[in-house]
């Protein structure tokens, strides 16, 4: 008999690489989850910040207070700036901005609120926001052709089972989070890694495909709560998931389309078809 699978967690990073927030549900958008990763923080030449170069990013927490999202510093969370859900786009300008290889265009926020984030980090950043008319496209190598992504580093949503993350903290000497990996989902039943191999699902009624294998950086090596790095769980993963030059953890996802549009923690995740391609 097939293990019953379960949504247990959802998130959303809305500011790429600053702290994340955990939801009962979400909706469900082209792009990725509503209001995840539609802010960057950008450096003065428009190129996108994240904990790798600034590991202090970690040190900012975000909520989700309609009509605004706030952002916090965890030490000090009367430390804090309030950014509309809805930014005044046309009273912001445009730059470009670029993400790896891609270049999009963001709308950039006002000195003010750019000197609280350069300030805070110490360092000078600029906080741009990508509208629903910028164009920033999935890899079609892996994605279905026209897929668009948010500020994430290449695909909309991030998939882990929470049985893939128990057999890696059963070879740590020290247990990690599932916030290392910054998934949008944790499901919980089935085998460790068997994501891997997933093509289309549903979580409820919602229907999703799975489109590569996650290649993961860094950024898991960083302590999420204190900013500091260490080997892991790199060095471990790299013993028993590595793949040419490529450490693998999790399951890039792209949403099929539809009239449903929202996942709720407690969704079945089913219909599982397995990928013709290894990961």
């Amino acid at each position: 008999m097939m293990a019953t699978r379960i949504l247990t967690s959802i998130f959303i990073y809305p500011i790429k690489s600053i702290g994340g927030i955990a939801l009962r549900e979400a909706v469900v958008q082209p792009r990725g989850l509503q209001y995840d990763r539609r802010w960057m923080l950008v450096d003065e030449q428009g190129r996108f910040v994240s904990q790798r170069e600034v590991a202090g990013l970690v040190l900012l927490g975000t909520a989700i207070e309609p009509p605004f999202l706030v952002v916090f510093s965890k030490n000090n969370p009367r430390h804090r700036i309030h950014l509309p859900l809805l930014p005044p786009v046309s009273e912001m300008p445009e730059i470009p901005v670029n993400i790896w290889d891609d270049h999009c265009v963001a709308h950039l926020y006002a000195p003010d609120v750019n000197d609280w984030f350069s300030k805070t980090l110490g360092c000078p950043l600029r906080l741009v926001y990508m509208p629903d008319s910028s164009w920033r496209a999935a890899d079609p190598k892996y994605a279905p052709e026209d897929v668009p992504v948010s500020f994430a580093d290449g695909y909309p949503f991030l998939l882990i089972s929470q049985a893939s993350l128990d057999d890696l903290n059963g070879r740590l000497g020290t247990p990690l989070p599932m916030n290392r990996f910054r998934p949008n989902f944790v499901y919980s039943g089935g085998g460790a890694y068997e994501e891997d191999g997933w093509s289309d699902f549903l979580i409820g009624d919602v229907p999703f495909r799975g489109v590569k294998t996650c290649a993961r950086c860094i950024i898991p090596t960083t302590d999420q709560d204190t900013g500091q790095r260490d080997a892991e769980p790199l060095k471990t993963l790299a013993t028993y998931r590595k793949q040419g030059s490529r450490i693998l953890f999790g399951q890039n996802v792209v949403w099929l389309g539809g009239a449903e549009n929202v996942v709720r923690v407690g969704d079945t995740v089913s219909n599982m078809k397995q990928s013709s391609t290894k990961p």
